[in-house]
């Protein structure tokens, strides 16, 4: 049922023309969120955070508390009690007004009635939530200069977020002068993925043009330390570390000063089995085949437009639209669509999420 008593959320809630049956499980997690007025970004981006069964159960089973920062979990303590009524409450659709709150005391962006980039939203939550609910552990990181793929100084900073989202690039930078190569490495949680093409391409021909070789001249030559100058270099992305939920997001929006472009650009992308192993760097390749689980899609252009989610249900195993308050059930071959902005795929099957935990 319910918790409305710590973020008092019972004005904010629509009820349902029939109440829900507790013994109809096929109704968890199919829950509508109120458009509070250009908010179908935020809609979006929560309904596939929804879809991620591992994270909402850490929140449903209460385990999120342990780790909670006090001092700074408004956020995190907003988005539990937000995956509670989706999960868990009795209405077909909610309001997200209170998270919308929370969130836009700490970027006043998301509290005006104006439409964001679901993106920028996306990776502006995953932050907080991390920030929330990290533990800092004393085991010391791990590689030297000599790898190809060291953690950063923060990575033994984990929370729900690193385990389940974060991953790890290695770039490798070789000098054409003198050949030698440096490495530099990047976390991740969103990979966002250049259009080759402007009328059709697939997914893995974003990914083979993110992770080919590039060139570094003119402007951005590098400062070689074993010739002492600066030099054209060639680098060369690879994953150091697969996320076991990796998040693409299609670069459709080309900006360019006072240019401004939207690539309607159809992308095929696998459903499943999609390989990831060609980028990832030998030494830490373990051939993991990645499944679809959610979308989110942008209609419309630059200066107008719309926002909705696919989410595929962990219980019922089909594909459902989110479109604000609206929910409706497609088939698979609906999943793919030009529209396509944000994917979340996933190496692990997800099992129902339940909110008490043994242990």
């Amino acid at each position: 049922m319910k918790s409305k008593d710590a973020l008092s959320l019972e004005s904010s809630e629509e009820p349902m023309d029939e109440s829900r049956e507790e013994t109809n499980p096929q109704l968890q997690g199919l829950t509508g969120l109120r458009n509070l007025g250009n908010t179908c970004y935020m809609n979006a981006v929560i309904q596939c955070l929804c879809s991620v069964s591992p994270l909402v159960e850490y929140f449903l089973s209460g385990m999120y508390t342990s780790s909670l920062d006090k001092e700074n979990g408004e956020i995190a303590t907003a988005f539990a009690y937000l995956m509670n009524d989706m999960w868990l409450g009795d209405f077909d659709c909610v309001s997200p007004e209170v998270f919308r709150l929370v969130i836009g005391e700490r970027y006043p962006t998301f509290i005006k009635k104006t439409q964001q980039d679901a993106q920028e939203f996306l990776i502006y939550v995953l932050n907080e939530l991390h920030e929330a609910l990290k533990k800092t552990s004393k085991k010391r990181s791990q590689g030297s200069s000599s790898t190809a793929w060291e953690p950063r100084p923060s990575a033994n900073e984990t929370s729900i977020i690193t385990r389940l989202f974060e991953g790890h690039l290695s770039y490798d930078i070789m000098c054409l002068e003198c050949q030698t190569t440096t490495y530099k490495n990047e976390v991740f949680t969103v990979l966002s993925l250049p259009i080759p093409y402007e009328m059709e391409c697939s997914l893995e021909e974003c990914l083979e043009c993110f992770f080919q070789q590039d060139m570094l001249t003119w402007n951005n030559q590098i400062n070689c330390s074993s010739c002492g100058t600066k030099q054209d270099a060639a680098v060369k992305a690879s994953i150091a570390k697969a996320p076991k939920t990796v998040i693409f997001h299609l670069k459709r929006f080309d900006c360019q000063g006072s240019y401004k472009k939207k690539l309607k650009t159809d992308i095929y992308y696998p459903l499943n089995n999609l390989d990831l192993s060609p980028y990832i760097y030998p030494l830490f390749r373990k051939n993991p085949k990645y499944h679809l689980f959610a979308v989110v899609n942008h209609f419309g252009d630059l200066d107008g437009g719309h926002y909705t989610a696919f989410c595929k249900h962990t219980l019922t195993q089909n594909w459902y639209n989110f479109d604000d308050s609206q929910i409706s059930e497609i088939p698979e071959s609906a999943v793919q669509t030009s529209a396509a902005y944000l994917l979340f795929y996933s190496s692990q099957t997800f099992s129902v999420p339940v909110k008490n935990q043994n242990g």
